[in-house]
């Protein structure tokens, strides 16, 4: 209990940002209508629907959940030693997811009130900023069950681990750059480019944490 104690002390200003995201709801709700988009297609027409009160405050408990999950995978983690080693990058998560879904709110309150239409546009950015924050710390991500690249041969063997997320970390950075001129372009979320993006960043790294693996096996048989 001491320990959940004094991490929510040093987590005052993300605790701030979790009752801003209900504050923002509630300043929103009486303006917003009976029902509220909750998904566009790619070329950024409403196709979904949800109810007043699931639209304004759904992101804000996705968040609390979210803080709530990141508070306890360090005691749930059967790596939960290996956390003290990377512990500023993973209060860095932290803030950047919060800050990530409370800016998804705030645009999806802004649209449901009719101030922004530009949805597509304005997640896809919003995405990209967030490969780019995630590849400039994945570098430091050490060898766990919950954060970072997981496969079998990650997971299996440090080593690993810590080749597959050094390759990674560059290639999530320059994803995001590329996505952010193809937005720029206007290649949204219906666009190859993207598409070609994300299975880059996705798959390339699965790839080589298999190969690296490989390699690491045939070594260990000499």
């Amino acid at each position: 209990m001491k320990n959940i104690s004094s991490l929510l002390k040093k987590d005052w200003p993300i605790l701030i940002l979790i009752v801003l995201g209900f504050v923002i709801g509630i300043y929103f709700y009486p303006t917003l209508p009976n029902r509220i988009p909750i998904h566009w297609n790619t070329q950024g027409q409403v196709n979904g629907y949800g109810s007043k009160l699931f639209g304004t405050f759904g992101i804000p408990v996705i968040i609390l959940a979210l803080y709530i999950m990141f508070v306890a995978l360090p005691f749930i983690d059967p790596k939960r030693n290996n956390y003290r080693a990377f512990e500023p990058t993973y209060q860095f998560l932290k803030y950047l997811l919060v800050v990530f879904f409370l800016g998804m709110e705030l645009i999806s309150l802004l649209i449901a009130s009719g101030s922004v239409m530009n949805k597509p546009l304005l997640i896809q950015v919003m995405v990209s900023l967030l490969f780019i924050l995630l590849g400039n710390v994945m570098g430091r991500f050490k060898h766990n069950y919950f954060v970072g690249i997981r496969t079998p041969w990650t997971l299996a063997n440090e080593e690993v681990w810590r080749k597959t997320h050094r390759l990674a970390a560059p290639l999530w950075v320059c994803g995001g750059i590329v996505n952010i001129l193809l937005a720029v372009l206007g290649m949204t979320f219906n666009g190859r480019g993207l598409i070609f993006v994300l299975a880059v960043i996705c798959l390339v790294p699965i790839g080589y944490s298999y190969l690296a693996y490989r390699e690491l096996g045939i070594h260990n048989d000499h």
